[in-house]
Order: structure tokens, then C-alpha cells, then sequence
């Protein structure tokens, strides 16, 4: 039911930071990563990529993912919730390197994920050529390790580049408005961070899930290869799923907006404990507030102030940041 992602074919590896965000929707970009020296030494064999990562790594403490039990590669949780389905361990890239390749051909092998490690601290000297060039564009890039893994469907804040360097990877998005049909799980006990989709899409229960039929309808799904990458908005729902016995993948997560600001989370969380239980008729007065002062805020509707009195309301820069974020911590304190 799904449709296939776009795919750009004219873009500019110097500048393909801002092609992309020029458009509020998912891309692939196929080959964009094929001269990586990391994906070539992968194309040649497993262990060449393998000898490669090692060469440069410091030896920097990671973290991964581990079960020993049959999970079959599915990130997520234990039956009821009650607790996530893995170990989350301190280690080394090298043991990673050598579990992935003693359990390749291990039936039912044990899941092993090492995510988002960022490669300026534990790969030193492997960014330069392999990732992609940011122009300006202040962005973070990791490196994702792993044998067939599925996370479940999850949004992230960042925009997002995603280069597959070795195995296949799988993505299925949706856009944010398909939140309500996704079954999404608890926001404050999750397996890795971001609330997520309790759906398995391998085998999804729409007796349980009836509403996931209409999420299908707005899925779209790429499969990439080693060199191509994908696009992934910010706020995008996307299921990732590692097709391969051997797989890396470096992202690069970039905001577009002032350093700055903060979390729209943190506002999330204070919405949910100040206004999510007032009476309706409250409700209602803070949302017309919201709407004046956030999500349409003009010009116009402060235009009455004098701009040196407008404080919060007026435009934000670093130094208001910094007294909203004081007033903030005072009033959490009280």
C-alpha cells in the first residue's frame, strides 16, 4: 500500500545540505555516498570494512544494544512494556566488530546494535572522507553498527541525511500528521530515547491496530544500497530495518534553527504537567494563547508594543534565550 520514495538524481554533494531542505518531504539520493572509501572497502567484502573501521578506531568506550534471546533483530520492548527486549552495555567497536562476525552465520543470532556513535570521538580522521560536506550547516555525524536490526518507527527533532555504507537498510515513512494511526507507545520510557510505534510492521494486528490501515496509505519506502542515502525530515516518522548480516550506517543530524533555542520537547513536557489537565474552557484559552503567540505569530499582534518593551514576545535572540531559560529554572525550582 505504500508508494516509493522520491528520488533526485541532480543534486549537488556540495550543497546537497540545502537542496534537500528546500522541500518539506523525504528524499533518496542514490550513489550520493558510492565514493566513500568505507563503502568501497564494504562492496569489496565484510572484513575489508571491518579492517577499515579498526584502523581508525581510538578506542573509545561505545554503546550498544545487545540480546542473547531470540528477538529476531526487533528493538523494542518486552511483552506489557514492562521493560525494553535488550541490554544496553558500555564497550568496545572492536568486541561489536568481532560479535558481528563470530555469530554471521549463527542461526537466530544474537541481536547486536551499536547507535549514534559520533565518529569526531571515536573514529578520529574517518570524516573527512566519509561523510558529506556541510557547507556551513552545523551537523552532527554518527555512525550506526549492526546486524539485521528493525527500530521501530520513531521521529526525530533533527533533519536527517542517512548514508548506508554496508548491507541494505529498509526505510518506511510517514509523514507527522499519521501520528494518531501509528499506536505510538509511552514518550517518557522508550527503548532508545524517542517514543516509537508499537506496530510490528513485519505482522501488523489491525485488530489491535485499526488505524494503522490508514497510517499504510501515507507510508512511503525506500530500499538503499551501499552509497545511497535518504532524506529524512525532521519530524518524520521513519521504520528502519537492516537487511543484511552486516550493516553501517553514518547520519547527519542538523537543526534548522538558532543554536540557542531549545527542545520542543521540554515545551511538550511542561504543556502535558500545566495544561494538559485544566478545565476545557481553560484549555481552549491556552490554545488561543498558543496560536497568538507560537504557531501564528505575526508581527501584527505585538505590533502595539514598543519593540524595547516586548521582551519574550518580541525576537528572540541568545540573550533572551538566556533570561527565558533562567525564569524557567526559577519557577522548576520553586
Amino acid at each position: 500500500m505504500s508508494t516509493n520514495i522520491r528520488e533526485i538524481d541532480d543534486y549537488d554533494v556540495d550543497r546537497v545540505f540545502y537542496q534537500v531542505v528546500s522541500q518539506p518531504y523525504p528524499v533518496v539520493l542514490r550513489g550520493i555516498a558510492s565514493d566513500w572509501p568505507l563503502v568501497k572497502k564494504a562492496q569489496e567484502s565484510d572484513q575489508n570494512a571491518d579492517r577499515f573501521l579498526r584502523q581508525y578506531y581510538n578506542g573509545t568506550t561505545v554503546h550498544a544494544f545487545v540480546s542473547e534471546s531470540d528477538i529476531e533483530g526487533r528493538i523494542f520492548y518486552t511483552e506489557d512494556l514492562a521493560d525494553n527486549n535488550f541490554r544496553k552495555i558500555s564497550t568496545q567497536m572492536d568486541w561489536i566488530l568481532d560479535q558481528l562476525h563470530e555469530n554471521r552465520e549463527t542461526r537466530s543470532a544474537p541481536t547486536i546494535y551499536m547507535g549514534s556513535a559520533p565518529i569526531a570521538h571515536c573514529l578520529p580522521g574517518i570524516g573527512k572522507e566519509n561523510s558529506l560536506p556541510h557547507d556551513g550547516i552545523e551537523a552532527t555525524v554518527r555512525i550506526w553498527i549492526g546486524n539485521k536490526t528493525t527500530v521501530a518507527a520513531h521521529y526525530d527533532a533533527m533533519d536527517n541525511i542517512a548514508c548506508v555504507c554496508a548491507g541494505r537498510r529498509r526505510f518506511t515513512l510517514f509523514p507527522p500528521d499519521q501520528l494518531e494511526n501509528l499506536y505510538v507507545g509511552p514518550i517518557d520510557h522508550t527503548p532508545a530515547g524517542q517514543a516509537v510505534s508499537l506496530v510490528n510492521f513485519d505482522e501488523p494486528d489491525l485488530s489491535r491496530y485499526p488505524r494503522f490501515a490508514e497510517a499504510l496509505k501515507h507510508a512511503q519506502t525506500a530500499e538503499l544500497e551501499p552509497g545511497d542515502a535518504i532524506y529524512v525530515p525532521s519530524m518524520w516518522w521513519h521504520h528502519v530495518k537492516g537487511l543484511d548480516e552486516f550493516n553501517i550506517l553514518i547520519n547527519h543530524w542538523w537543526r534548522q534553527c538558532p543554536s540557542f533555542m531549545g527542545a520542543p520537547y521540554d515545551a511538550l513536557l511542561h504543556a502535558i504537567l500545566n495544561i494538559r489537565d485544566l478545565p476545557e474552557s481553560q484549555r481552549d484559552a491556552w490554545q488561543n494563547i498558543f496560536d497568538f503567540y507560537v504557531f501564528d505569530a505575526e508581527e501584527e499582534n505585538v505590533r502595539h508594543i514598543p519593540e524595547g518593551r516586548r521582551g519574550v514576545v518580541g525576537e528572540l535572540d541568545e540573550t533572551t534565550a538566556r533570561k527565558i531559560r533562567a525564569t524557567l529554572r526559577n519557577k522548576l525550582n520553586r
